[in-house]
């Protein structure tokens, strides 16, 4: 019997475009090797921040993997500022804006407007882009028809402080509780991912409804403190993980001007974003070569009365830094964004240095294509391990 195989596509904002141009790759790989090409590959599919956006859409075309694959790098491809989030309310703020000028602002909105400010940018593009490109209708019968077993979603309460995944099963699975995350079943929606990709301070919270009661969510990166557990509960049993940064950063391949001088806001955020998005899953990673190892001493006999079971997995994650490449891309921020975190401006030498920030919200063709080949080339660079992962010939 073939052991069910996990996909967990990990959050990044605009970064995750690198994750189309794995997928690419292995859609490339499995037809050079024969092995088919409408199947779908991974038949649990879990996603987090725009993760969840792209496991999403691949699990909402799963009757035809190659087909999907196509269509995802596609909007990937030609993806712009407009369809994701508006900028042009930051033009008020004038072109010495800083952060300190935003909270200024905040304060004079309240007391004068009796506003409460949500987030620094609208994120209601999105919303209507998901509702045309990311069928989940389609979901509950291709679960029946056995194209995918498991769609899994995770968004971070504000209200609770709760980590929650929300998942949709064609089997019965039981929800799990852990410390301070748990688990809901529940129809998935385009609410879900609007929470799932809701960037802290970048993009305002999303209601969703838990139980009896509606809470305020976040994107599912924070507090993440287990990226692989979904897919594991699932019932995946091999697991590819694909990042959406490198998961170490040498020395000799740090960009320059990155330790030059104070910080700045850009580069303190983006400080930031990279603890939220990209520390916990290396963490994670090394906790199942730890248990796998572990296992590896009892023997066979004993091993199937035991709770754990041994995880494979394949993690391909940037070859590159992604905040050097986005730096060659900063001009293509609207200007109101680029003057909003400071630091960032398009020929100033310590642009660099904002530049972890920028590629987060780089939704841009030229920032997404290049990340798209930079995907493709480092799966191509691990075939034998890919081929060898899905036992393709």
């Amino acid at each position: 019997m073939a052991r069910p195989t996990g996909l967990l596509l990990t959050g990044g904002g605009a970064r995750a475009a690198y994750q189309v141009g794995v997928l690419e790759a292995i859609a490339h790989l499995r037809r050079s090797a024969g092995a088919g090409h409408a199947a779908n590959p991974f038949p649990i599919i879990a996603g987090t921040s725009a993760g969840a956006i792209n496991a999403a859409a691949l699990a909402c075309g799963a009757d035809d993997f190659d087909a999907v694959v196509r269509r995802i790098a596609e909007l990937w491809h030609n993806v712009s500022v407009e369809q994701v989030y508006q900028a042009d309310a930051l033009a008020m703020l004038g072109s010495g804006a800083r952060w300190r000028q935003m909270l200024g602002l905040g304060r004079f909105v309240r007391s004068i407007l009796h506003i409460q400010p949500r987030s620094l940018l609208d994120n209601a593009p999105l919303a209507e882009f998901l509702k045309r490109k990311v069928p989940l209708d389609r979901l509950p019968a291709l679960m029946q028809a056995g194209h995918v077993q498991a769609l899994a979603v995770t968004a971070s309460s504000y209200s609770s402080g709760e980590h929650v995944t929300f998942f949709q099963s064609a089997v019965p699975v039981d929800p799990w509780v852990r410390s301070q995350r748990h688990a809901v079943c529940c129809p998935l929606t385009h609410e879900h991912l609007m929470a799932s990709s809701a960037i802290p301070f970048v993009f305002p919270a999303t209601p969703l409804k838990v139980a009896d009661h509606v809470e305020y969510f976040g994107d599912g990166a924070m507090r993440q403190s287990a990226p692989l557990s979904p897919t594991i509960h699932l019932g995946a049993e091999h697991i590819l993980v694909i990042g959406a940064g490198r998961m170490t950063e040498p020395d000799e391949q740090l960009a320059p001007n990155t330790h030059t001088g104070y910080p700045t806001l850009a580069q303190i955020a983006g400080h930031a974003m990279s603890s939220i998005f990209l520390d916990s899953l290396g963490v994670d990673i090394e906790r199942v070569d730890r248990i796998n190892a572990t296992l590896a001493l009892v023997p066979p006999e004993l091993r199937t009365t035991a709770a754990l079971r041994p995880l494979e997995l394949l993690v391909i994650s940037p070859s590159e830094r992604l905040d050097v490449i986005a730096s060659r891309h900063v001009a293509a921020l609207p200007a109101a964004v680029r003057h909003l975190f400071g630091g960032m401006n398009a020929d100033g030498i310590h642009h660099v240095k904002g530049a972890a920030l920028a590629s987060y919200l780089l939704f841009d063709p030229g920032f997404t294509r290049e990340l798209m080949a930079l995907g493709r080339t480092d799966t191509l660079h691990k075939r034998e391990a890919v081929l060898r992962f899905f036992g393709w010939a």
